[in-house]
């Protein structure tokens, strides 16, 4: 596949592109060596300077990496893009696995490190969760999230938290979206109170394996049992 020169302004733009399609299309397969900057300036018709700042470019998405004196190498076929946005195009039913990976865990750890602090924090969430159940589905959703970054909170761990933080948007969406498809709380508007007073008590208490239990329960089934 020639390369073919590229059009006037923005030629680092049109350079990475042109670049980008070579490796994603397999052209430059995972680990080979890029040709040098002279021949690729030539082949696209423009600056060395500007093949330089394309390649930078990709090797900001991930796709190559320059070696000291040894060239620009693939690294990868695909962009990985940044965290956020991989998390933006991932399948909900994806983000809910991570989701009960992360919280079921830091409902183990929350039981163990809680402060009194972090016990009133939680009553309050879900109090709020329990005020919700009259409003939307929306409100409620968001009420229900408040009170599981209260759980995430209290385990102190701020890995855990960003991760949580992160997929909080992706969740919230498909929550939202469930709980419209189901009806669910057209019967049950505080669906799943029970569950959560539940974990409040264990996490309290200090026993662990039976917070990260009771966390599991709730989250293992959701779009069987379309609990939220």
């Amino acid at each position: 596949m020639p390369l073919g020169p590229v059009r006037p302004s923005p030629l680092v733009e049109q350079a990475a592109e042109r670049l980008r399609e070579q490796i994603t299309s397999g052209h430059w397969p995972v680990g080979s060596k890029l040709p040098g900057e002279t021949t690729l300036a030539k082949e696209l018709g423009v600056g060395r300077s500007t093949v330089r700042e394309a390649l930078r470019a990709l090797a900001g998405a991930g796709l190559v990496r320059p070696r000291q004196g040894a060239g620009v190498f693939v690294t990868a076929a695909d962009e990985v893009g940044d965290w956020p946005t991989r998390l933006r195009r991932a399948a909900v039913t994806d983000v809910y696995e991570v989701r009960m990976a992360v919280e079921v865990h830091a409902a183990r750890l929350a039981a163990r490190r809680r402060t009194a602090e972090d016990v009133r924090a939680m009553e309050h969430a879900l109090e709020g969760r329990r005020a919700a159940a009259s409003c939307s589905d929306a409100d409620f959703v968001d009420a229900d999230i408040a009170f599981h970054a209260a759980v995430v909170a209290a385990a102190h761990n701020p890995v855990l938290a960003d991760l949580f933080r992160e997929f909080t948007p992706v969740l919230r969406e498909g929550l939202v979206e469930l709980l419209a498809l189901t009806g669910l709380r057209a019967t049950d508007p505080n669906t799943a109170d029970a569950a959560h007073a539940a974990l409040v008590r264990a996490v309290a208490d200090g026993d662990a394996e039976a917070a990260a239990e009771i966390l599991r329960a709730e989250l293992e089934d959701p779009f069987g049992e379309a609990r939220v």
